[in-house]
């Protein structure tokens, strides 16, 4: 399984950001698959998970009404629309995939991870 991240850059606060993740190697529709972000000296933190259809999402509660989680199986990618960003925002974005979730925050529930996307908010 290959997960590809694109998309990070720098932005000013207040800003917005897309960022992508395109899959390859296992059946993309039946998967879970969540975004997560580490900055310097931090853990890896939960950003946003959505369900194997895009029915469902679920966000952090940090993230909620400023970030959107969205899929596109035929696309076989997953995207992160961020919008009114904050300079503690900044960090290195992550996209991960699941068969099954337990706890959807946890990193431990994901089995594949991308190599991640560096975003960088800041005047």
């Amino acid at each position: 399984v290959q997960l590809v991240e694109s998309g990070g850059g720098s932005v000013q606060p207040g800003g917005s950001l897309k960022i992508s993740c395109a899959a390859s190697g296992r059946t993309f529709s039946t998967y879970y698959m969540g975004w997560f972000r580490q900055a310097p000296g931090k853990e890896r933190e939960f950003v946003a998970v959505v369900s194997r259809s895009g029915s469902s999402t679920y966000y952090a509660d940090s993230m909620k009404g400023r970030f959107t989680i969205s899929r596109d199986n035929a696309k076989n990618t997953v995207y992160l629309q961020m919008n009114s960003l904050k300079p503690e925002d900044t960090a290195v974005y992550y996209c991960a995939t699941t068969g099954t979730v337990t706890n959807y925050q946890s990193p431990g529930d994901y089995d594949y991870w991308g190599q991640g996307t560096q975003v960088t908010v800041s005047s």
